[in-house]
């Protein structure tokens, strides 16, 4: 008997450090960064207002990770989406240590700010990578996330990201 099950994540947050890019030693790129995300709540009628804040760590591989490393920085508001993995590992101090991240399969950035809080684009690109896919999605593939909307002549990082390069070209990011 099969079973389905569903690992997804979906944050919307503002980063808390900026990306740290690094590399396996195989060449891979992996960025690694925190975010946070808040609810507030009031306790019945009158009730003081109250506001919880949970910290994630997030994860990026590949082309998204070298996206993320080049468009984010501290105080950045983004839509992450992704699963949670949980992992063992033993620490500097020979400690057995878990712990729980989001690997990041898609990322939008909802605000229009520079590293300098200048305003920039518009604020809705649209980052997936699926390291299955060779092409630019199509509009007959109902799997595939929307394209943002840009002019013509403006290429996304959704194309750059899934063209197969291994470089991202800073002309290639829309804003």
């Amino acid at each position: 008997m099969s079973s389905r099950s569903l690992n997804k994540v979906m944050l919307i947050g503002n980063l808390t450090r900026d990306p740290e890019v690094r590399y396996t030693p195989q060449g891979t790129a992996v960025a690694t960064f925190g975010m946070a995300t808040n609810r507030s709540w009031s306790s019945g009628e009158g009730g003081e207002r109250q506001e919880d804040v949970q910290f994630h760590r997030i994860v990026a591989w590949s082309k998204l990770a070298e996206i993320v490393g080049q468009l984010l920085f501290k105080g950045r508001k983004v839509y992450i989406e992704g699963r949670l993995q949980t992992r063992k590992f033993t620490g500097q101090d020979g400690q057995q240590r878990e712990i729980t991240e989001i690997v990041a399969e898609n990322m939008m950035i909802l605000d229009n700010r520079t590293r300098d809080g200048q305003p920039a684009g518009s604020g809705d690109d649209f980052v997936g990578v699926d390291d299955s896919a060779t092409a630019t999605p199509t509009g007959d593939d109902q799997s595939a996330p929307p394209a943002p909307k840009k002019a013509a002549k403006k290429s996304t990082p959704v194309a750059a990201a899934e063209s197969g390069s291994d470089e991202v070209n800073v002309e290639d990011i829309p804003f």
